[in-house]
């Protein structure tokens, strides 16, 4: 069927293709309106009033889940006592500067060489404003946001496969793509082609809409001129004196933005998640643990590895080793909120249900990868003014992002180099650390030339090599979560289980925190009536 074929098209068939064209969010919004997806459920912290009569919890883990726990918990009245596998509180909530040194399973070490202000965020690295409970704490708590650059128009588009490899602007792939399909869809609206509940007023306001959303011309065609040229970019811009009459640019055809594949990367930035604005706390994700180390730090036991978890009609004791003396400790309280990655509980001994045995062992964990570059200058900045944002491409390091801070400052400065998944994330960690970092610099070269001369330093953490997760986010299937996930929420005798695994927002510090105040909800409801 040529491009300019037109079909009748039903309702359906419009949210579908404005779905693929204008991106995820469109088709979320779309949904919203039918209740089909919701907002996040935050609403404030629950309300633990009460006598507590001088009831304990002990807290597994000094995440951010955990963490929450322990501040809320304590506050309401709580003995409160947390044990934490690192020297350092956060989890996943983890920054890397200049000076840290990470050993990772296998044993291979690798010191931080970036300079001073200059670091890498191994796991979270943004947060969304629609993620109200953290947002919540970062302004109690005082954590300075900053904005984290997520969808920059200048940043490029890249395969290996289209244009030679050359890579392409974002904001030439993006406008041309939805230029044509803009047009397409009024060719459409004109022979009546859309079937069901279009009537004529809605159609003229369709045609509007389409005009201002493709950058169409008067006679609606996605043609070289001002409206295309203001939205892709100028091939000359308009400037001053004699020299200032601007010359349009010249599309991509249709045909050569299909076959390119690039269209893939355009709608990434419009899911829910990735709505601007985006924040990241200035200095490092783990100014957000710090926050809350300040509170609840005599409380919390650092080195400390949990290795059986035992519970009885009295209470929970937690066994676990000192892991800089080798001393064998255990930890007692009334009750237990265990924050540990089901990668690493499923292989700790514990006396709970079957049920929720069960469910610890059904949650696989996703392989994923961040390789962290440091390098002279900022010449992403200097010489193709990129200021922020993300690149994407086909290469294995699917991602390379750029500091949302700093700008236009002098000397060395560290980016993202990859962000991968999967069995590239599994094939990439087989590497020794060295390797995985030369091979970042090699790749990244085939869009930014100046990376080989330019480079200082890297890290790499694959996060199925870190030793106390052993994978970067639990992975629900469909099927996994229907059978087992209210089995994992569940009050188990005296144990009830937090993170973002035990959350609808897997991957996210969200899904942590708000599993962490339903848990402490439900757990004060229990001591209340008991």
């Amino acid at each position: 069927m040529s491009f300019n074929s037109v079909l009748p098209m039903s309702k359906r068939d419009l949210l579908a293709l404005i779905g693929r064209s204008a991106g995820a969010s469109a088709m979320y919004l779309a949904m919203s309106s039918l209740g089909q997806a919701q907002a996040s459920p935050f609403a404030g912290v629950p309300k633990l009033d009460g006598d507590t009569k001088g009831a304990s919890v002990l807290i597994l883990g000094a995440g951010l889940a955990g963490l929450v726990a322990a501040l809320e918990l304590r506050r309401a009245g709580y003995k409160v006592q947390v044990l934490e596998y690192n020297d350092r509180v956060g989890g996943r909530s983890w920054t890397l500067r200049g000076g840290d040194t990470y050993t990772e399973l296998g044993g291979a070490t690798q010191n931080c060489e970036f300079a001073p202000g200059n670091y890498i965020n191994p796991g979270p690295w943004r947060i969304p404003h629609n993620h109200y409970a953290i947002m919540h704490y970062c302004h109690e708590l005082g954590v300075a946001l900053e904005p984290f650059m997520q969808l920059n128009y200048n940043a490029y588009v890249h395969s290996t496969t289209a244009f030679g490899g050359v890579p392409q602007r974002y904001r030439h792939i993006q406008a041309d793509f939805l230029g044509h399909v803009s047009e397409l869809m009024v060719k459409a609206v004109n022979k009546n082609a859309l079937a069901d509940g279009v009537t004529k007023e809605d159609g003229e306001i369709l045609l509007a809409a389409l005009k201002s959303l493709g950058a169409l011309d008067k006679d609606y065609r996605y043609v070289a001129g001002p409206a295309s040229s203001e939205r892709r970019g100028w091939a000359k811009g308009p400037g001053g004196g004699l020299s200032a009459e601007p010359i349009a640019s010249e599309p991509l055809t249709l045909e050569t933005v299909l076959q390119s594949g690039l269209w893939r990367n355009i709608s990434a930035s419009l899911s829910s998640t990735h709505h601007t604005a985006i924040f990241q706390p200035v200095g490092g994700m783990d100014m957000i643990p710090r926050a809350f180390e300040k509170h609840v730090s005599d409380a919390i036991r650092l080195n400390s590895k949990v290795t059986a978890i035992t519970q009885d009609e009295r209470g929970v004791t937690a066994s676990y080793v000192d892991t800089k003396t080798g001393e064998k400790l255990t930890a007692k309280a009334d009750w237990c909120i265990c924050t540990i990655p089901l990668s690493i509980l499923s292989q700790i001994e514990m006396n709970v249900s079957a049920e929720m045995t069960a469910a610890i062992g059904a949650v696989p964990y996703e392989a994923s990868v961040k390789v962290g570059l440091e390098f002279k200058r900022r010449f992403w900045e200097q010489d193709e003014q990129i200021y922020g944002g993300i690149t994407t491409t086909d290469l294995p390091i699917s991602q390379i992002s750029y500091p949302s801070t700093g700008y236009g400052t002098q000397g060395r400065s560290a980016l993202l180099g990859a962000y991968g998944f999967g069995a590239f994330a599994y094939e990439f960690t087989s590497l020794p650390p060295a390797e995985r970092v030369a091979r970042t610099v090699a790749w990244g070269s085939q869009i930014h030339p100046q990376y080989k001369a330019e480079y200082l330093n890297g890290i790499s953490v694959g996060w199925h090599r870190v030793p106390w997760t052993q994978g970067c986010f639990g992975t629900w299937s469909p099927e996994a979560r229907a059978e087992h996930y209210k089995n994992l929420c569940q009050i188990d005798g005296r144990i009830m289980l937090a993170g973002e695994h035990a959350s609808y927002i897997p991957a996210w510090q969200e899904g942590g925190i708000t599993s962490a105040l339903d848990a402490i909800g439900r757990l004060h409801q229990r001591v209340m009536a008991g």
